[in-house]
């Protein structure tokens, strides 16, 4: 089994609430917009990080990440981009490879409203983990927290870090 949090559009901001979530994790899979090559470095230290760049990422970022990345994580086939859309309207530059060859979980960021929803007709499992930074018209930061035990993906949780432009600091 592996724990897996899903994050996108930080914008070059991480705070103690993100890493206390993140850090007992196996894996970190960052959907896009880091904001800085700072965000990626510190990311992973925490767990191994997969990611894409996103729309706002410079040049670093893109040397550093594709701008879709698909890989097996147990026995779920995963595909991710920044900009994906949703079932029903997905975004023109990946609509062919879902659609030819779809996978178990399609994950995007971008919009930055959480979502979570099945694809009936493709028959898979769509995220957006919404924004866990404080740029953008958001007005709380989230991120998802999800196992994946062989093909099964389960304990799926939508965490929220707090409103968009409070400082996100634990106090436990």
């Amino acid at each position: 089994m592996k724990k897996i949090g899903i994050i996108s559009d930080t914008h070059g901001y991480l705070d103690d609430r993100i890493i206390h979530y993140l850090k007992d994790l196996d894996e970190i899979w960052h959907a896009g917009d880091w904001g800085g090559i700072e965000v990626s470095d510190k990311l992973a230290t925490i767990a191994e990080l997969r990611g894409v760049y996103g729309n706002i990422d410079g040049r670093e970022i893109r040397l550093t990440y594709p701008k879709t990345l698909r890989f097996n994580c147990e026995g779920v086939n995963v595909l991710m981009t920044h900009i994906g859309g949703y079932p029903g309207k997905y975004a023109p530059d990946i609509r062919d490879e879902i659609k030819s060859n779809p996978p178990n979980l399609f994950i995007c960021g971008h919009s930055h409203i959480v979502k979570v929803m099945r694809d009936q007709k493709l028959g898979l499992l769509h995220i957006n983990p919404g924004a866990a930074g404080r740029s953008g018209f958001h007005k709380v930061r989230t991120l998802v927290l999800m196992d994946i035990e062989g093909s099964q993906m389960k304990n799926l949780r939508v965490v929220e870090l707090g409103l968009r432009g409070e400082e996100g600091f634990i106090t436990e």
